[in-house]
Formats: C-alpha cells, sequence, structure tokens
C-alpha cells in the first residue's frame, strides 16, 4: 500500500526522576536512579484524521556516552537536550510526510546539531527515537490497527534511502514476516553489583521466577570475571537449571584482556557447561575502537554483536566485515534501524547459512508501561524469542508512578502485569504474556498519569537527590 502522509502537531516531552530498589552497575558506572522521558504528540493522518501517540524511554547516565570525559550529569543533559532538540525540530515541521520520512528528516537534522555541540551519534539518536516511537503509536491507532499490522504493510513508508546496501525486496519480505507478539522469554540480567547467593540475590530471583536466560554483566578484568562466571555457574549447576547466556561487557574490555579471560574459561572445569550454553558476547570493545581491526578469530568463534557501537545505519555492515556476527535492538536506538538491520540479517542468512547472524533482543532498563511494553512487542514481532528485561528488577513496579497508572495499564493488558503488594511486570512464568499488545496503537493501550509528569528539564537536572 502507499504510505499515508503525516503532519505532526503539540509534540511535547516529560521527565520522571524513578528511583531504582538497588544498584545496577554496568560497565564503569553504578546507577542508583534515573529520568524516565515521556513523549506526548497528535499526528494528523491524511483521509483518517488525528490520533495521539505517546512513549517512555529510561534516560540512564553513561550508556549512550562513555567518554572518560563526561561526567555522569554531562550524559544525561546531553540525552535530555537530545530530546528537547528533536521535540523542537518536530514541532517545526510544515511539510507532509510519510513516517519514514518524518523519521529521515529528523535524523539527519539531528545528527548535525549533534556534531555541533559534541553529542555523541547514541545520545543523538535516543530524541528521534523517541518521536518515530509516538508517531507509530499515533499512526496506528488514526489507522484502527495493531502496529505489526502497520508495518507490515508498509504503512510507515520504510525504504532503503538510509540503507543502500539492501535491496527493497529485503526490507520488503522482513516487513512481510513480522508476527503479532504473543509472548516472549525473559534473559535475567546480572548486574556487576547483584549478589549471587543469600537474600535479594540471583538466588532469589531465580526462586521467584522460572528463568532459562542469563544475560551476565562482565567487568573488564578477567580474573574477576572468570570467577564470578564460576560462581554463577555453580548456582545455575546445583538448582539443575538448563540455562542459555548471554554476557554484556559494556565497552569495558581490551582486545587481549578478552581472549585471556576466554582461554580462562576453558580451562577451568566449572564453565564448561556455561561456554557450551553461551549465545553470544556483546559488546566487548570500546565503541571508539570497535572498527579499527578484525575481531581475533578466538573471539569471532564464540559470536560477537554489537551495540553501543551500533550509532549509524552503517554500523552493522562495517562490523560484519571485521567478525561480528549481529547486533542488538533496542527501542532507545530507534526502531527503523532495527528493522532494517533484520532486515539485513534475513538476506545475509539466505547467503551464508540460517542462524549465522543474529539480531539480539536487549533492555536499557525499559520502565513498567509504555516503555517495556513497545520494546518487548516490538522484538517479539521480530520472532525474536527471549530479551533481555532488567527494568523490572532495579524497580520497585511503577516506581514513583500514580496507582491510577499502574490500575490502567494492569487493565489493559491483566495478563502482562501482576498483583502482590503493588503491581509488577508478571515475570514468574519466566516469559512475558504480550497477547494484549496486538490492538490499535503501538503496544500502548493505556496512557501515563500526564498530570504527575514534570516538564522535560534540560538546565538542571530537576527531580534528581542531591
Amino acid at each position: 500500500m502507499s504510505a499515508p502522509r503525516i503532519h505532526l502537531h503539540d509534540v511535547e516531552a516529560f521527565e520522571r526522576w524513578t528511583p531504582f530498589v538497588r544498584p545496577f552497575r554496568f560497565g564503569a558506572v553504578t546507577v542508583e536512579g534515573a529520568f524516565q522521558a515521556f513523549v506526548r504528540l497528535v499526528v494528523e493522518v491524511e483521509g483518517q484524521g488525528r490520533a495521539t501517540g505517546m512513549t517512555a524511554e529510561l534516560m540512564p547516565p553513561k550508556w549512550f556516552d562513555k567518554r572518560a570525559e563526561r561526567s555522569v550529569a554531562d550524559t544525561v543533559r546531553d540525552l535530555k537536550a537530545s530530546l528537547a532538540h528533536a521535540v523542537g525540530e518536530a514541532n517545526g515541521l510544515r511539510a507532509a510526510d510519510t513516517a519514514f520520512g518524518l523519521h529521515a528528516g529528523l535524523h539527519a537534522r539531528q545528527l548535525a546539531w549533534a556534531h555541533a555541540a559534541d553529542v555523541t551519534p547514541l545520545s543523538a539518536g535516543f530524541g528521534v527515537a523517541q518521536i518515530d516511537k509516538a508517531v507509530l503509536d499515533g499512526l496506528s491507532k488514526a489507522l484502527g490497527a495493531g502496529f505489526v499490522a502497520v508495518l507490515a504493510r508498509n504503512a510507515v513508508g520504510l525504504d532503503a534511502r538510509l540503507t543502500p546496501d539492501l535491496d527493497p525486496s529485503a526490507i520488503a519480505a522482513r516487513l512481510a514476516a513480522l508476527r503479532p507478539p504473543r509472548a516472549i522469554a525473559l534473559r535475567h540480567t546480572v548486574g556487576l553489583t547483584d549478589r549471587i547467593d543469600g537474600p535479594d540475590s540471583l538466588d532469589s530471583e531465580l526462586d521467584a521466577a522460572d528463568i532459562r536466560y542469563l544475560k551476565i554483566k562482565l567487568g573488564g578484568d578477567p580474573q574477576a570475571d572468570s570467577r564470578r562466571l564460576a560462581d554463577i555457574a555453580g548456582l545455575v549447576e546445583r538448582r539443575g537449571i538448563d540455562c542459555r547466556v548471554t554476557v554484556d561487557a559494556n565497552e569495558q574490555y581490551e582486545p587481549e584482556a578478552l581472549v585471556a579471560l576466554l582461554s580462562q574459561v576453558d580451562r577451568d572445569p566449572r564453565l564448561a557447561r556455561l561456554a557450551e550454553r553461551l549465545l553470544f558476547i556483546e559488546q566487548p570493545f570500546d565503541r571508539r575502537v570497535t572498527f579499527e581491526r578484525a575481531l581475533d578469530p578466538r573471539v569471532a568463534a564464540r559470536g560477537v554483536i554489537i551495540d553501543e557501537a551500533d550509532d549509524a545505519y552503517d554500523a552493522f555492515p562495517r562490523a560484519r566485515a571485521l567478525g561480528y556476527r549481529g547486533v542488538s535492538s533496542k527501542c532507545c536506538k530507534g526502531f527503523y534501524k532495527a528493522l532494517l538491520n533484520a532486515a539485513r540479517v534475513a538476506a545475509w542468512n539466505a547467503e551464508d547459512g540460517e542462524g549465522r547472524h543474529i539480531v539480539s533482543a536487549e533492555d536499557l532498563t525499559c520502565q513498567a508501561g509504555l516503555a517495556v511494553q513497545q520494546d518487548s512487542g516490538f522484538v517479539a514481532a521480530l520472532g525474536l524469542t527471549h530479551v533481555e528485561r532488567n527494568g523490572h528488577h532495579y524497580v520497585d513496579g511503577f516506581g514513583p508512578a500514580p496507582q491510577a497508572e499502574a490500575e490502567a495499564f494492569m487493565a489493559a493488558h491483566p495478563r502482562l502485569y501482576a498483583r502482590s503488594d503493588r503491581i509488577r511486570l508478571n515475570v514468574a512464568s519466566g516469559s512475558l504474556d504480550l497477547s494484549s499488545l496486538d490492538q490499535p496503537g503501538f503496544a500502548s493501550g493505556a496512557a501515563p498519569d500526564w498530570a504527575s509528569l514534570a516538564p522535560l528539564q534540560t538546565d538542571i537536572l530537576q527531580g534528581q537527590p542531591a
């Protein structure tokens, strides 16, 4: 079908400070809370009228930008500035375009702004990604269809203008292969400060949920990481759990050190079964050196994917040429890029063998409500079978959101959430029931309590405890 053209109106951004119930250490930073961003806008769709679209996403420090010279506060300000700039650009648009046409125009202007402002491309993309998600939500509502149906018939106007290596037929085939989300297994994150045994530990998490996938954070020290992996492997063996594992270094390893870690893993009999269960290694090296040389064959053989280095539309093909096997999908980095990378994977696997290349589903502490619903629904629609989910682990239910907000989302998605002392994501089975997300909109079904949110603050980190 031809994609309808869209005018944008009343684009607004809000924020909510979200404290964590336990510290989350990844890479070189330990996070005890973060701002969650919210976007609301109105789409005017030709021939269909108007609808309100919305989205939400956490803004964690020191992930989008890990440069040593940038402070924690600097990186949060950059994310807020990215969103504020994208909102301003979106409000300034006068011409109508398809949803993807709007994205392409905003993307180009955002990168130009980011270059002048010394903001990383990944941080720059955050702002546009939020506009894109809200537009898809509004477009799907205006068309009276679920987001999968909207994407499958390419009502967003997705094309190869940003990915000239892709044949348009590959894009069309991948869109047509999307399926409404039904369920997806959880891959539980084991942060660097998370306990393995005892109270409030990985052991207690395994008591509370039937977890069959783990994502283990690495710190960059082969000795310390191998000991921690052995502790986790021991727990898994004692419990008799048949699980699969991924590891994520968040850019903390030097190439030689990673070879040393893998050598230790191979020599340690305690890690033999964990090594057999390893699905892939995620972003081991600093994004600034990722593309400087090919992967060591001993590392490439384990299957390595990029995440933080996925900061441009050509990043995945460049990584593939160096021996990388895959790339992560995160809606905070942009679902259009993830869709196009999925089209690449399908085309490349047709050439190299099924399963050779992958798109993985990773988390950025997606919070209950819009963020976790949209990200989970999207990766399930891609056909991925498991997803890293950690927002429910580090934030208590809906966190500081008003009770009425939590009740509204539970009423809309009664099998995705569960009620105990408060409403939380329903993780007991080790998977998420996503069947209720297939309704008009982008996996929304309910709305935040807008009156409880603060307008986006860009100059000061208002609301964050001193």
